[in-house]
């Protein structure tokens, strides 16, 4: 179960899809050089291959283990935790003025990319700590930023996201944690969250909470509801740890997958001395969650694309060796197989990096109307990037057990656990279900698809003027099909109205993701095509590039203009069988 970072890969998608060259170049993200970009990839590669990586089927078979409150992790896990700290690697897309080394959140997704393919489980605590830092930066104050945001930006804490209580899941504002006010300005926070991802652990001396809860008088629902930093130990004046908070982790869950990552049950004021801190205005927190929640989003589909890298690399090396007459790699069906896990991470990688791109043009671009124009694109692709990506991430791993045929049901092997690990990121972080609603009753009255449609429209005659003509008939019908399903869904479906667009919300998410994930494989491969006759880089490399996309174009954008019809079929048979008759 070895793991080798795509660097070549990363690299080439890097620059070809989010531009990085084109990033360096605005006046903020100067430092990222194409010599440090690369430096960056190869040691976070040895990081992720020969740190975290072999910790991940011991941590798979171990997990986390809860005594008295406190949390074990796996051995081995405290140790790679500090390393990954003492390399600095949290503060890659850190603001500078509070440790970090503010880089392109593009570089530091291909990063993260690495240690989530090495070890998932491990991964998720810097991914939660990215999430509080992001929340922090754009909301908390100066005092909050210097207490917690720096060490959250060293390392030397961890953060975590503190949303989902018993009764309200996807539904946050039936959330009942409560915040009272003290005489000194703080807040006593009481009520139990779930699912709380990392909420109590062993590798860092201090977390940091981040905690929903109602102020008394607060209005009912989303509107209602504040954000609160909760540290598991209070802080001194002069920034030394001080005493344990009144909250604690009750218990943790036994799931499916990502058995190392502690997932908490924790319980807040029990002693009814829990102290919080808001962060922005009352009754504004899902404002400053939604920070949070939406770069968690692109990290989560992130996961996808890790784990259909992980599971293609271990299925392709068990192919290569596994002899059934012969070798079973020289089986059509299973190169079908391989071709389409391959096709579809690659896919999966493009799209993500792309939407972190457009998070950088909207921090750092210097023009007003060009931030808007990334923002805009950025908020249009998140919901794509989470959902498409994790279920690419499933479907990969799915057929990773597939190739290793009954060997792949059987644990020893490792096949499985990237299934039973990728399965929950199609769940978290908004289900995508959810992710699809979002997109279809959010993101697409923001009009932000005229332009990208356009923008790929652009680029299909540019491919048509080159080599890559083929692929033009196939990008230009699933195009004309989701642009007619966009524009049935904008006006609002059918006679069904809601119901209708929300029926066909999850096929249509479909189609965007795998006609976004052509036009980005086609992209790559016409400047695949440029380098090789420019004698530029691997031709090995380059011609898989090509071959990718021809094989993405012929397999699976006639799927994404088949889903027209699923699209734009309303929520008539849905409803037909009466309740009690399913």
């Amino acid at each position: 179960m070895t793991y080798t970072a795509p660097v070549t890969e990363q690299r080439f998608v890097l620059e070809t899809v989010a531009d990085l060259p084109g990033l360096a170049r605005l006046p903020r993200f100067e430092a990222a050089t194409p010599d440090l970009a690369d430096a960056i990839l190869e040691e976070a590669g040895k990081l992720s291959a020969g740190v975290f990586a072999p910790l991940n089927r011991p941590g798979d078979t171990g997990g986390a283990t809860l005594a008295n409150g406190a949390v074990t992790l796996p051995a081995g896990f405290r140790e790679a935790y500090a390393a990954y700290v003492e390399g600095g690697w949290m503060t890659l897309g850190a603001d500078p003025g509070y440790g970090g080394q503010g880089l392109p959140f593009a570089l530091a997704t291909a990063v993260q990319e690495q240690l989530t393919s090495a070890n998932m489980a491990l991964s998720l605590c810097p991914m939660l700590s990215q999430g509080a830092i992001e929340a922090l930066t754009a909301h908390g104050t100066e005092d909050q930023k210097q207490t917690y945001l720096t060490k959250i930006v060293s390392g030397e804490w961890t953060g975590t996201m503190n949303l989902t209580e018993p009764q309200a899941g996807s539904d946050v504002g039936a959330l009942r944690t409560t915040a009272t006010p003290a005489p000194d300005g703080t807040w006593r926070i009481k009520g139990s969250k779930i699912f709380i991802t990392w909420g109590e652990h062993d590798v860092a001396e201090n977390i940091i909470h981040l905690v929903l809860a109602r102020t008394p008088g607060s209005p009912k629902g989303t509107k209602g509801i504040s954000l609160f930093i909760v540290p598991k130990f209070l802080v001194n004046a002069d920034g030394s740890l001080g005493a344990r908070n009144d909250l604690r982790c009750v218990s943790i869950e036994h799931k499916l997958g990502i058995h190392a990552s502690p997932t908490c049950t924790m319980s807040y004021g029990d002693d009814d001395d829990c102290v919080g801190y808001m962060i922005g205005d009352e009754n504004a927190g899902m404002r400053a969650m939604f920070t949070m929640m939406n770069h968690a989003r692109i990290n989560v589909g992130l996961q996808g694309v890790s784990i259909a890298e992980r599971a293609y690399q271990h299925a392709l090396a068990y192919a290569k060796e596994r002899v059934q007459v012969r070798r079973i790699i020289e089986f059509a069906d299973v190169r079908r197989m391989l071709m389409t896990m391959r096709s579809l991470t690659e896919a999966a990688r493009a799209l993500t990096y792309l939407n972190a791109a457009a998070v950088d043009r909207a921090h750092a671009e210097t023009d007003e109307a060009a931030q808007r124009e990334a923002q805009g694109l950025a908020d249009l692709l998140t919901p794509v990037t989470k959902a498409f990506s994790t279920d690419v991430g499933v479907e990969v791993a799915s057929l990773g057990v597939q190739i290793f045929g009954g060997m792949g049901f059987i644990e020893e092997t490792g096949a499985a656990q990237h299934y039973r690990d990728a399965r929950i990121a199609p769940i978290y972080e908004g289900t995508n279900g959810i992710q699809a609603m979002d997109l279809v009753g959010r993101k697409l009255p923001q009009g932000r698809w005229k332009s990208l449609f356009a923008d790929m429209r652009a680029d299909f005659v540019l491919f048509a003027a080159g080599d890559q003509g083929g692929l033009v008939p196939y990008l230009e019908d699933a195009l004309a099909a989701l642009e007619s399903a966009t524009t049935w869904l904008a006006d609002g479906g059918a006679a069904g109205g809601a119901d209708d667009n929300a029926a066909g919300a999850t096929p249509y998410l479909r189609m965007f993701g795998l006609t976004v994930g052509g036009w980005l494989l086609a992209k790559q491969a016409s400047a695949a095509a440029r380098r090789r006759a420019a004698g530029e880089g691997d031709p090995a490399f380059l011609n898989a590039k090509i071959v990718t996309a021809r094989f993405f174009a012929e397999q699976f954008l006639p799927q994404a203009a088949a889903l027209l019809g699923p699209v734009t079929r309303g929520a008539e048979t849905l409803f037909a069988i009466p309740e009690e008759a399913l």
